[in-house]
């Protein structure tokens, strides 16, 4: 079993995967994961570039009521392959395997890889915190109006 910062970055390999997908940045992440999964091995990293592609697709493909939970499904089945590979590998050879997924991951972040959105969504690569105080409205995002009414003044016979 992996400790937590190993199923930590596998599930950050996920979701960069999945966020890429169909992206500018496809092209590079694909072909760095594939080398990461392959590690040294043409055949298999063909094999992965093949699995890669079948998720893009997939995701591209999915009609907009089922796209989260094939994005979620896409997330989870690439991180339990990461954390495959790595519970795998010998201690040393799991140390270097999970350096070059954090490099890789980082140089994603530094093309713009981070998380992103569609036309008028949010996107955090931290945590966010949206409050309301003092009868106010607060959104990460609102589409179409938002109004806020007055409550009704009490009848001087409720008190």
């Amino acid at each position: 079993m992996l400790d937590q910062a190993l199923t930590a970055l596998a599930a950050a390999g996920g979701a960069a995967v999945v966020q890429a997908a169909g992206t500018d940045l496809w092209t590079g992440l694909r072909q760095a994961v594939a080398g990461w999964f392959g590690r040294g091995d043409a055949e298999r990293e063909q094999a992965e570039l093949q699995r890669l592609d079948r998720t893009a697709a997939e995701l591209r493909s999915a009609p907009a009521d089922e796209a989260e939970r094939l994005r979620i499904r896409a997330e989870a089945a690439w991180q339990a392959r990461m954390e495959a590979l790595l519970e795998n590998l010998g201690e040393v050879e799991r140390s270097r395997a999970a350096e070059e997924l954090r490099t890789l991951l980082a140089e994603q972040n530094a093309r713009g890889g981070g998380p992103t959105t569609g036309s008028g969504g949010v996107a955090v690569g931290g945590d966010l915190d949206i409050r309301a105080d003092g009868g106010s409205i607060a959104a990460g995002v609102i589409h179409g109006g938002a109004h806020i009414d007055r409550p009704p003044t009490p009848d001087p016979s409720q008190g």
